[in-house]
């Protein structure tokens, strides 16, 4: 890495932290203080209400964290003639803004990932300690299609990977063949294993003279491969966000399941658009600065530059809400919109760097 790289760096980190550090104090403590007084009394609870709000509020903060700090980077090296010094040492622009850019995707990338554990889930954790509902860890009355079965869950208890009151129905041409009643079900090696089962078959050929019902018993009945709780539970939950992981086990789920999955796209592809649409807006911020500070208009470039940031990311926002509450479909209301902004925005910067 040059001299010049690692300069660029030190005071871009230095302005993405102290930005970064300022959003999140200010959201997260002007959040707290709304909420105080209808949080539990218990100091553990409200520490953890600050740390998932925290993680939560980073998903916003970072990508404009990483823009505003370029602007203001960029803004005291063209007032102090930094930026023509650079150019003077045969500088050229790819090595001052990629360096940028390199560090910016890696923090995306690092954020993306964390979509795709537990902590994609704090606003609704977050959500249930100031509900009183964060030992609350069941659903009740979950009823869904899985290929060719109907489940009914009484109870299911996602974290213990378990359900009470289970009812199971075997369809074959629209008709039910056979059902499987229990009091208590576990999953376990990715299937589940149903416990003192009460199995009732009817006949294929119905007939008047020898046709009944078949019905026995059995210990343990395994059946439902793949019918994670985890992605029952978010699938069940209407306004939940899905993490990455969840998102894709449950677009394979349900795929052949003929069940709606556009909250769950729309969730997959958001997480992707709110890590990246910064991305060209850092192109586009280098692209329009001027490199003398005489006659630059400083204040039109910053105010611009937030505006313009805070108008694209509120669309995207805009848009993701509308997939979400199922107006517009998510491949048209998101991945395009991010198409044609990517395609937009690299011509825009192709143009200003000739």
């Amino acid at each position: 890495m040059s001299l010049i790289s690692k300069y660029l760096l030190s005071k871009f980190l230095k302005n993405f932290f102290i930005i970064l550090f300022s959003l999140e104090l200010f959201f997260v403590g002007l959040d707290f203080l709304q909420v105080l007084k209808k949080l539990p009394d218990s100091a553990n609870l409200q520490v953890l209400y600050l740390l998932y709000n925290a993680f939560f509020t980073l998903t916003i903060t970072l990508p404009l964290s990483l823009v505003f700090a370029w602007v203001v980077t960029l803004v005291v090296f063209i007032k102090s003639n930094e930026l023509v010094a650079f150019y003077s040492l045969g500088a050229q622009k790819k090595f001052i803004y990629k360096p940028i850019l390199k560090v910016s995707v890696f923090l995306l990338t690092a954020l993306f990932v964390l979509q795709a554990t537990p902590l994609a889930y704090s606003y609704d954790q977050k959500s249930k300690i100031l509900h009183n509902e964060y030992f609350t860890t069941f659903k009740t009355d979950i009823f869904l299609k899985y290929n060719d079965y109907f489940v009914y869950f009484k109870k299911l208890l996602p974290l213990e990977q378990k359900a009470e009151g289970i009812h199971i129905y075997k369809l074959e041409n629209g008709n039910v063949i056979e059902s499987v009643v229990a009091d208590k079900a576990l999953f376990e090696n990715n299937r589940w294993i149903v416990l003192d089962a009460k199995i009732t078959k009817k006949p294929q050929n119905i007939s008047w003279e020898d046709s009944k019902l078949e019905i026995f018993y059995k210990d343990s009945v395994v059946t439902l491969e793949g019918f994670k709780p985890k992605i029952l539970d978010t699938v069940y939950e209407t306004k939940t966000k899905y993490s990455i992981l969840d998102s894709i086990s449950a677009l394979i789920l349900l795929s052949n399941q003929d069940i709606n999955t556009d909250q769950i796209r729309a969730s997959l592809y958001y997480e992707i658009v709110s890590a990246y649409f910064s991305i060209p807006i850092l192109l586009l911020v280098f692209a329009f600065a001027g490199a003398n500070g005489r006659t630059f208009n400083f204040a039109t470039f910053t105010s611009a530059s937030i505006f313009g940031t805070l108008v694209i990311w509120g669309l995207f926002f805009m848009l993701n809400k509308l997939s979400y509450g199922g107006i517009l479909l998510p491949e048209l209301s998101i991945l395009l919109p991010f198409g044609i902004w990517i395609i937009l925005s690299s011509v825009i910067f192709i143009k200003k760097a000739r």
